[in-house]
């Protein structure tokens, strides 16, 4: 479920990261609104996907997740340069992604050691 949370949380990046641009510096109101509440949703499940994470894989994950879609995105939808080497390294960032998600231990995110004073 924190995976899930995670990749949600990523996603909702992208959207206010595409909306900063929409909004044109908070001065439109909807593409403003938009983005506070696709911020706020983002910060909240990131929160949430960190009780049970690792904060480093999962904040790894999630700005990995925000930064190759607002590119993907910026390339596809506002017209911005899609040259071989962006998409190449796009997907260095992809696998990047996949293989801190397989490397990471099952467990409590390091909760247990946070509680004993480190040791677990």
């Amino acid at each position: 479920m924190a995976w899930a949370m995670l990749v949600a949380a990523g996603l909702l990046e992208v959207v206010w990261a595409i909306g900063i641009k929409r909004s044109e510096g908070f001065t439109r109101l909807w593409p403003s609104v938009v983005t506070l509440g696709a911020m706020a949703a983002s910060f909240y499940l990131l929160s949430l996907a960190v009780r049970t994470l690792p904060i480093g894989t999962a904040y790894a994950v999630w700005v990995g997740i925000g930064a190759a879609g607002a590119a993907a995105l910026g390339m596809a939808v506002l017209r911005e340069p899609a040259s071989a080497a962006r998409i190449g390294f796009l997907v260095l960032l992809l696998v990047s992604i996949v293989g801190l998600k397989m490397t990471t231990p099952p467990g409590d995110g390091g909760a247990a050691a946070a509680k004993t004073g480190g040791q677990r």
